[in-house]
């Protein structure tokens, strides 16, 4: 019993720092917490991810890149440009490893509002970090010394972050329905999503990127949405005003304009300062 439990636990904390960190906060910044709280979860990612852990500045500008192009050949995992899941995601490490070691170059509008802890992330990211994790799976499966069709359990622990990604990315652009129509192939998978905790409603999402919210219609549910909701309420995090839409607008196809903002007013001033060009995140990678 221990291992099911040990997987699905591995799965659901992994979701929740892929979902409520590295999505919500690194690359849409949905809402604000303090420099205590913004460490906690880059170490709680990091514990979560383990030997798979993603970058949270390299993960926030591929996922920009991803809204910017979605779906056309630009696009930096879509699996409409690729015969298959695996393709599409060795494509995709090719891409985020090219912007963690900053051999691809983007343009500096999609530079700005992650979170970066330099020493960490070194240390995050490297094999002595990654095969430590990877060590730890193999000896807590060896420890309990379970059934030998477990073991086939292991890769997937290995590489939990890219295999939640490979899974949004696929199935959330191809199977499912459509509330809006976006111009690029984005689908709510399940109107339930427990699966992704939410991730699966990227039609919705292409749509509103800075909602926080992924569910839109009455019969849809968000699991993501309401762990920000309590972590609102714990003070652990603030979430940003609320933006109304009727369901006339949303009928309407209310455009991505009509987002709140989600730089924050710190980093635009910083940046005017230092000659960035400054947009907010919708004008530029959510058109």
């Amino acid at each position: 019993m221990a291992i099911p439990l040990f997987f699905v636990a591995h799965w659901y904390a992994s979701l929740f720092a892929q979902t409520f960190f590295l999505h919500r906060y690194a690359a849409h910044r949905m809402y604000q917490m303090n420099k205590f709280w913004e460490r906690f979860f880059f170490l709680f990612t990091w514990v979560a991810q383990g030997s798979s852990f993603l970058n949270p500045r390299a993960y926030a500008i591929l996922h920009r890149l991803h809204h910017a192009h979605s779906d056309t050949a630009k696009d930096p995992h879509s699996p409409v440009q690729h015969p298959n899941i695996f393709k599409m995601m060795w494509e995709t490490k090719n891409y985020y490893y090219g912007l963690l070691t900053q051999r691809i170059t983007v343009a500096r509008e999609f530079l700005h509002g992650y979170p970066t802890w330099n020493k960490f992330e070194q240390f995050a990211e490297g094999w002595v970090s990654r095969i430590g994790w990877g060590a730890f799976y193999v000896v807590f499966y060896l420890l309990m010394d379970p059934a030998w069709y477990w073991y086939l359990l292991l890769p997937i622990h290995f590489l939990m972050g890219p295999i939640h990604g490979a899974i949004v990315n696929w199935a959330g652009h191809k199977l499912g329905y459509q509330n809006f129509k976006n111009g690029d192939n984005s689908r709510n998978t399940l109107a339930f999503d427990f699966v992704t905790l939410g991730e699966l409603f990227q039609n919705n999402h292409h749509k509103f990127p800075l909602k926080a919210n992924f569910a839109v219609r009455w019969w849809e549910f968000d699991p993501g949405y309401f762990a920000m909701k309590v972590l609102n309420r714990l003070g652990v995090i603030r979430m940003r005003s609320k933006r109304k839409y009727t369901p006339d607008q949303i009928a309407a196809d209310a455009p991505v304009s009509e987002q709140h903002v989600a730089a924050e007013p710190e980093v635009i001033e910083r940046e005017m300062q230092e000659g960035v060009p400054v947009h907010t995140l919708n004008e530029t990678y959510l058109k």
